[in-house]
């Protein structure tokens, strides 16, 4: 995907004056830039101490440590599977090989590179996922569990490689800071976990290479920190790697420099990309705990180092956990709200390990857990190594005493009621700041499930480069359980990760006080002339949920949109559709009743364009049923549906 001047043009005029000029003197440092990189200072006597306590390596759950090692011996015979691609490589990887195109990027200086146009480079995404080095952390732990050595070597040989093939500014994995950051705080983890292995000092700080990669690492992110309206989660991942090294890796002159100015971006940006209830500004869920990672991850850096941390980072750390035990459904499913890129802040657990369980166990290890949060009754193995570095501290706020339902500044309400029946509704602002990046037109979008199974699905993301017709459909109107007038979407996409008109929404009615029915109305304006309103109740007693739609001014052209989980079978007769499904090998089953005034169809599957697909993951898709009604809307009668629940 190459961008066109239009794009520009529409980039630029979502930029305030400060944040273009930054951008105008990035441009100038980068021209600067091109000439050779100066060399990193001379070091002597450089020692890392950030060393793990004694006994925490034999405090893993044994579980744990099953999974990680299972997952590192996959690793060590190659295979690995990232968004949805399976490797087969990983014994000697090409790190400039995208493996989904076989495509190469091309050599040169960074700034130069093309990134952004998949028939030049590949999928980036491939290619710069197997750089964070994540794998490596793996690995890493997989040593300090086991004191195997080939664990350890294969590290070795593996950052060696990297180093090698990828000197300072020179191709794609130079390009982007939250890469440059994330890959920072794999290699903190990786030198703490070879701690006790003979060769850990001759990688890290005995090797004048290994030094020069972190200190022209460090100098990048102190240069080109992302501004203005792209200082969303990519600041986060940069500000924690330049944290985290500089604490672990307080080797260089300008180290005390980079971790204050670090710890203050840090701070900044943790308290403006998050809401005061918790959750994240990006509205996004898997932000939401990648920033939460990425959080907890530097305060253990800042606690191992005895650097202070404004309490201010605990503080939004704590909310954001608690606001994550409070959304989560009965087996520990967040929403599946805005984009998703399976991106990780630290990684050295195996495959299989719950994600959101781990970091409610960590919340629970480091904060304490309220009564009424969710039981967590798996185990992992990051949350035994954060916890042991994080100092408890008492919380100097008071937190939740019952769990909160209504999330009133980020527009998310949860509505619950009896066998585990989980929704989700979106009354909320489009996005976080002025381009929106990785938000959906979404407004009023509803999510619902039973026992944790999508019955009303959110499809989820798919891609994000390349495949401009999948990245519309999965980020579009359609493409949610929410309504669309006269064929377009709510809010005005300007490119893959920008958006020029922002619907506005608000909630008029939140009741999750826990009667007989819990009630939730909102509207938005995003389709000029007409205004969208939307009432959802859900009935406790009847196990029954119902879905209200008005349409507010002149007839409109109207598509009602509801996709099924990939779970659910589904009979559609004309406006009513059974649905049945299994889960833990019970029959499970509902009727959906739709709107009498619409005709409806369902979709499967469809690529012409896109409709009725399901993304459980970056890079993976599967078709799955989508109901469309097709109809007018004379903005007096409004539309019914309702879905009851069967026991």
């Amino acid at each position: 995907m190459t961008m066109s001047a239009g794009w520009y043009l529409r980039r630029l005029s979502r930029m305030a004056p400060q944040e273009v000029a930054g951008r105008v003197g990035d441009a100038v440092r980068r021209r600067r830039w091109r000439s050779a990189p100066p060399d990193c200072p001379s070091v002597t006597g450089a020692r890392f101490t950030a060393v793990l306590p004694s006994g925490t390596i034999a405090a893993v759950p044994p579980d744990a440590a099953k999974r990680l090692i299972a997952e590192a011996d996959r690793l060590m015979d190659g295979h690995a599977e990232y968004f949805g691609v399976v490797r087969d490589d990983l014994a000697d990887p090409d790190w400039w090989c995208d493996p989904k195109t076989g495509r190469r990027a091309p050599w040169g200086y960074a700034f130069d590179v093309p990134y952004r146009n998949e028939d030049a480079v590949g999928d980036i995404k491939q290619i710069w996922e197997l750089s964070r080095h994540q794998y490596l952390t793996q690995l890493a732990a997989a040593y300090a569990i086991t004191g195997n050595e080939r664990y350890a070597e294969r590290v070795a040989e593996h950052l060696r490689s990297w180093w090698a093939a990828n000197p300072p500014l020179r191709g794609v994995h130079w390009i982007s800071g939250i890469e440059l950051g994330i890959r920072l705080l794999s290699w903190v983890w990786i030198r703490r976990l070879l701690d006790g292995w003979p060769g850990a000092a001759g990688l890290f700080e005995g090797n004048p290479v290994a030094r020069n990669q972190i200190w022209h690492h460090q100098r990048w992110l102190a240069a080109f920190p992302s501004r203005g309206s792209s200082a969303n989660n990519h600041v986060i991942a940069e500000a924690a790697g330049q944290f985290a090294a500089a604490c672990a890796f307080d080797w260089f002159p300008a180290s005390g420099r980079w971790r204050a100015d670090a710890l203050r971006s840090l701070d900044r940006h943790l308290r403006g990309n998050t809401y005061l209830s918790g959750l994240n500004r990006e509205l996004a869920t898997e932000y939401h705990g990648l920033v939460l990672e990425l959080g907890l991850a530097a305060v253990a850096e800042a606690d191992a180092a005895d650097v202070p941390v404004p309490a201010s980072i605990r503080l939004v750390l704590l909310r954001m956990t608690d606001a994550l035990a409070a959304v989560v459904d009965n087996r520990l499913r967040p929403p599946r709200q805005g984009d998703a890129d399976d991106g990780y802040g630290l990684v050295v657990d195996g495959a299989g390990t719950d994600r959101w369980g781990s970091l409610l166990a960590t919340g629970d290890a480091v904060f304490g857990r309220l009564p009424w949060w969710p039981e967590v009754t798996g185990t992992d193995v990051r949350t035994t190594l954060l916890a042991a570095l994080i100092k408890p501290t008492e919380p100097s706020v008071r937190r939740p005493a019952e769990r909160p339902a209504h999330f009133a500044d980020a527009g998310m309400t949860i509505l619950r009621g009896p066998e585990e029946i989980w929704c989700r509704c979106d009354g909320g602002p489009h996005g976080f700041l002025s381009i929106a990046a990785h938000a959906h037109a979404d407004a009023l979008s509803v999510e619902v499930r039973h026992d944790g199974v999508d019955v009303l699905a959110d499809p989820g993301t798919y891609c994000y480069h390349g495949q401009p017709d999948w990245r519309q459909y999965f980020r579009s109107t359609l493409g949610h359980n929410t309504l669309q007038l006269d064929g377009t979407d709510q809010s005005v996409s300007g490119g893959p990760f920008l958006w020029t008109r922002h619907a506005r929404t608000r909630v008029l009615a939140a009741d999750t006080s826990g009667g007989d029915v819990a009630r939730w109305c909102a509207e938005h304006d995003g389709y000029q002339g007409a205004v969208h309103r939307r009432r959802v109740e859900l009935a406790a007693a009847g196990q029954e949920l119902t879905v209200v739609d008005e349409v507010r001014g002149p007839g409109r052209t109207v598509r009602l949109a509801f996709h099924l989980g990939p779970a659910i079978a589904a009979d559609l007769l004309g406006n009513r559709a059974q649905l049945t499904w299994t889960r833990d090998g019970e029959d499970r089953s509902a009727v959906l009743d739709l709107p009498g005034q619409l005709t409806w169809r369902a979709h499967r599957g469809e690529t012409e364009p896109p409709l009725g697909w399901y993304s459980a993951g970056f890079g993976r898709k599967e078709p799955t049923t989508t109901l469309i009604g097709t109809g007018v809307a004379d903005g007096v009668e409004g539309f019914t549906t309702v879905l009851r629940f069967r026991g």
